[in-house]
């Protein structure tokens, strides 16, 4: 398969068009945008999406919705094999409006893999055409998945927000933020949850989980992760992450 550059197919006479890239270890992609909507999924190792809205973490099995025009980053953890597809924004009528993280299905990842190695300008009207109209379907149907740490436009809320993921810590006190927004407890979760739509607790946990599954799989110790998010052991942290995610953090780990 010959890599793809997403940029060099923004104009394709297609409605969809699929790539597939490899990537090395921590390789960063720049902030960037595309025209068209991005679905994009890692085949092999797990995505970071960053944009200034919020942050999004795909490990297998899991992808990212990107909406077109929205500025985006991509880290990568390990060794990623990408396999996404760019989506003219009118040919199939509405998509999300926001970034999201959902499930991919043996046949949707099967599709993706296929899409890939299809000619960009395929026959609409034959096999080809076939597949990417059942991968939009099935793209239609994924699940979401709830991983997303989305960052508030209030300026001194979203500081806290991005100090935390860079020190997250589990038993941090609604008390602590709002004393240094210097607002009181039911003023701050108000705003925290006008801001980011969900509850203080459900952010921290979704932040340590975003934090976690890189983490996770880069081959680091459950023990040491769990430590570091500030969890008394592993076995917390790992009751909330099955929680979360429906699987144990070993399912992560290489």
């Amino acid at each position: 398969m010959e890599p793809r550059r997403s940029q060099d197919h923004e104009d394709v006479p297609r409605p969809v068009v699929g790539i597939g890239n490899a990537f090395p270890a921590s390789f960063e992609l720049a902030e960037h945008r595309h025209r068209r909507g991005q679905f994009l999924y890692a085949a092999s190792g797990v995505i970071a999406v960053g944009t200034p809205e919020g942050s999004w973490v795909a490990p297998p099995e899991r992808a990212v919705w990107i909406p077109p025009g929205t500025p985006h980053s991509v880290r990568m953890v390990g060794a990623v094999q990408t396999r996404s597809v760019l989506i003219e924004p009118a040919a199939y009528g509405a998509f999300p409006g926001s970034c999201r993280v959902v499930g991919v299905s043996a046949l949707l990842r099967q599709l993706l893999v296929a899409a890939a190695e299809i000619p960009t300008e395929y026959d609409e009207q034959g096999r080809d055409g076939l597949v990417m109209r059942l991968l939009i379907a099935e793209i239609r149907s994924a699940p979401r998945i709830p991983i997303a740490v989305p960052f508030p436009r209030h300026v001194a809320l979203a500081a806290l927000c991005h100090a935390f993921l860079e020190r997250p810590n589990a038993t941090a006190a609604i008390d602590q933020w709002a004393f240094a927004l210097a607002i009181n407890r039911r003023s701050f979760t108000r705003l925290f949850r006008r801001e980011t739509g969900m509850s203080f607790a459900e952010w921290r946990q979704q932040a340590c989980v975003s934090v976690a599954l890189p983490r996770l799989a880069a081959g680091e110790s459950i023990t040491s992760i769990a430590l570091d998010l500030g969890y008394d052991g592993p076995a917390n942290f790992s009751t909330m992450f099955k929680r979360m995610l429906g699987v144990p953090p070993s399912r992560y780990r290489p």
